[in-house]
């Protein structure tokens, strides 16, 4: 995986082979910036990265001047990935080792934009809980977005809170907006 952009532009991470993940796409990394660039000075926002993996999603918002970042995943060696990764590029990078779902539901932690790239074989109850859990809990600032990467075989247009979604390749982002 390459960062794409900001600072630390066209570097390489990589990542052990045995963590349990699937990074998103260049090419769909790169579609989703884009359009995250447009809403957003990067900046002055926060985020926090569900079922963070590889810490692929925050590097490139690091890189780009984000100094708000939360990770959430509940493998070890990923969250240990990622800590040794946001300190060798002195990333402002918090890791929380914990159940997404669980966290959803007892944190008080809130942020402009949460991404979220759980595993694509994960049902569409399971990913209705996320937005659910979200908005149930107030998690997103105003004006904040949600942003659910999934499989282009999975419909998420019917969950409560859903605004649009973009394709490329085999993935697909739906974004999620307060009412």
């Amino acid at each position: 995986m390459r960062i794409i952009s900001g600072l630390y532009k066209s570097r390489k991470i990589i990542a052990p082979k045995n963590l349990p993940v699937r990074p998103t796409t260049d090419m769909a990394k790169e579609s989703l910036f884009n359009i995250i660039n447009n809403l957003y000075y990067f900046d002055d926002i926060s985020v926090i990265d569900l079922f963070a993996g590889t810490g692929n999603i925050s590097y490139e918002f690091a890189s780009r001047g984000t100094e708000d970042i939360t990770c959430v995943d509940q493998d070890f060696g990923c969250i240990k990935f990622i800590n040794k990764t946001a300190e060798e590029f002195d990333m402002p990078i918090q890791t929380i080792k914990s159940d997404v779902f669980k966290f959803l539901e007892s944190t008080s932690l809130q942020a402009n934009l949460i991404f979220a790239d759980p595993p694509y074989d994960f049902t569409v109850e399971q990913f209705t809980k996320i937005p659910d859990l979200i908005f149930k809990n107030n998690l997103l600032l105003e004006g904040g977005i949600l942003i659910v990467e999934h499989s282009k075989h999975t419909d998420l247009s019917n969950v409560n809170n859903y605004a649009y979604s973009k394709s490329y390749g085999g993935n697909m982002f739906s974004f999620f907006e307060i009412e």
